[in-house]
C-alpha cells in the first residue's frame, strides 16, 4: 500500500501565493473578490447586490442608455442586465421609456425611489472606501487610482 501525502494547507488571503508573491492577475481577482462581498454585506440591509449597485450607479451617471450600454458600463452580461433590470423596475427604483426612433429600443432612468435607494447605497460604499484607502495618504491613493484605470485599459492602448 502506498503511503499517502497529508494535504497541503491552503493559505489564507494575503500569505503564499495568495499574497505579495501570488500573481498579480489573481490578486486582482482576489481583492475584487473580496471589495465585492464587503460591498454585499454594506448594502444587505437594503436587499442591493453589488452588480445591482453598479447598475443604479451607471443609471445615475448616464440615464437614458439602453440595456446594452447599461451592460458594457457595469461590466456585466446582457442577460444578468435585464435579470437586475426587472427586478429593480418591479421593485419600483426604475422605470422604462420607449426610444424616440427605435421601437425595440428601451432607455432606462431611475425613479425618484430610485434615486432615494442609491443614495443610501453610496453613503455606504463611500465609508466603505474611506476604510480602505485610510492607510493612504491623497499622493498614494491617486497612484493606485491611476494604476487600476491604466490597467483596466491597457488593451485600448495597445490595440
Amino acid at each position: 500500500m502506498r503511503k499517502q501525502n497529508p494535504p497541503l494547507a491552503i493559505p489564507a488571503p494575503g500569505e503564499g501565493k495568495r499574497g505579495e508573491e501570488g500573481y498579480l492577475g489573481y490578486l486582482l481577482r482576489q481583492a475584487a473578490g473580496a471589495y465585492r462581498l464587503r460591498v454585499e454585506r454594506a448594502l444587505g440591509e437594503f436587499g442591493v447586490t453589488q452588480p445591482q449597485f453598479a447598475t443604479l450607479t451607471m443609471l445615475s451617471a448616464y440615464p437614458g442608455i439602453s440595456n446594452a450600454d447599461l451592460a458594457r458600463l457595469a461590466m456585466l452580461t446582457p442577460q444578468t442586465v435585464s435579470v437586475i433590470v426587472a427586478n429593480l423596475e418591479k421593485a419600483g427604483s426604475l422605470v422604462r421609456k420607449p426610444h424616440a426612433v427605435h421601437g425595440r429600443i428601451q432607455h432606462l432612468d431611475l425613479s425618484e425611489g430610485g434615486r432615494a435607494l442609491l443614495k443610501k447605497c453610496r453613503e455606504r460604499v463611500h465609508k466603505l472606501e474611506r476604510e480602505l484607502t485610510g492607510g493612504l495618504s491623497a499622493t498614494e491613493e491617486r497612484a493606485v487610482r491611476r494604476w487600476l484605470v491604466g490597467v483596466a485599459t491597457a488593451d485600448a492602448a495597445h490595440p
